[in-house]
């Protein structure tokens, strides 16, 4: 895949998530050009206009609104639309509506861009990513979706509090569905070397692991209960996996794309798995040795995900033929 020299983004759905991230591109310098595109054309542009009010006070990025035809340059192109998560929800659920508006849109990008590299951040986002993967017949590498990215983000957190070290001293990752049946992968955790059990053990104390997973696990739960939304987060996670595509970093972050035949079992779905990203997207997926209860439990979270998504694209498929 060539990568255009000049960096510019196409974040298509100026919601709170999607205008977080256009606003994050802008404040870490990531693109001198960010075009905002939605159904909802004056969210769109009020959007652009308030970020782009403020960088008379960094280096002067464009920032503005856009439609489907500004995919055709962009070096990548951000899926962030779709129908909001609501409070109790679970991703899944989200699915059977969120299905048929992806599609529509990778058909939209696909009409302008020829060989794209696309970040999916919408909810459910281990079913969009498979389905904008198959709907736009993309190798897999080019399709990323955030995945665990910001569950691992939030594991390495409540580590860090709980062993008072620096988060980016944690070395942890969070695989499988970005949802309720994700895995931590404890028994790679380390500090320093350490394992994290280790680490505290050496203090005379312990971890409940459980609990610390539940907690991650809630997290995103808890912020909408209290907030209504979450998007900061998420707009930093998508910052770090843009940064790592286009700095050419080969940097191993958790990120969800349809994993191949020598996942043997886990093929064609997509979930979350440690991959090197370059400026060629995902590099390598790295089979990251596991514990058997670690093992068994991807087992299910890969079976979850499946399983759901047989339905959910049967469902759709009854609904075309009543139509």
């Amino acid at each position: 895949m060539a990568v255009l020299k000049r960096s510019k983004m196409v974040v298509i759905g100026a919601g709170n998530v999607g205008e977080a991230i256009a606003y994050t591109l802008m404040l870490r310098r990531q693109a001198s050009e960010i075009v905002l595109v939605d159904l909802n054309e004056d969210r769109a542009m009020g959007s652009a206009l308030d970020i782009a009010h403020g960088t008379a006070f960094f280096r002067q990025a464009r920032i503005r609104k856009g439609g489907y035809e500004e995919c055709a340059d962009a070096e990548i192109i951000i899926i962030t639309a779709g129908i909001a998560r609501k409070p109790g929800q679970t991703r899944l659920d989200l699915a059977k509506t969120n299905v048929s508006i992806i599609k529509s849109i990778t058909r939209s990008i696909m009409q302008y861009a020829a060989d794209p590299m696309i970040v999916v951040v919408s909810n459910p986002v281990d079913i969009m990513t498979y389905v904008v993967q198959k709907e736009s017949g993309l190798p897999s590498e080019q399709v990323i979706g955030t995945g665990t990215g910001l569950d691992t983000a939030r594991l390495r957190y409540l580590i860090s509090e709980k062993c008072k070290v620096d988060v980016c001293d944690v070395n942890a990752f969070v695989l499988g569905e970005h949802g309720d049946s994700q895995v931590p992968i404890w028994s790679r955790a380390t500090i320093g070397g350490s394992s994290v059990e280790g680490f505290l053990a050496d203090k005379g104390e312990t971890l409940d692991t459980d609990e610390l997973a539940q907690k991650a696990r809630d997290s995103g739960a808890e912020v909408i209960a209290l907030k209504g939304a979450t998007f900061y987060g998420i707009a930093m996670t998508v910052s770090r996996i843009v940064e790592a595509i286009t700095e050419n970093e080969n940097a191993v972050l958790p990120v969800s794309h349809v994993l191949g035949d020598d996942f043997e079992d886990w093929k064609d779905v997509a979930i979350s798995m440690p991959c090197v990203l370059n400026r060629h997207g995902i590099a390598k997926t790295i089979h990251i040795p596991m514990s058997i209860r670690e093992k068994e439990a991807m087992d299910v979270s890969t079976r979850t995900l499946k399983e759901f998504l047989a339905k959910v694209l049967e469902e759709e498929e009854e609904k075309k033929e009543e139509a």
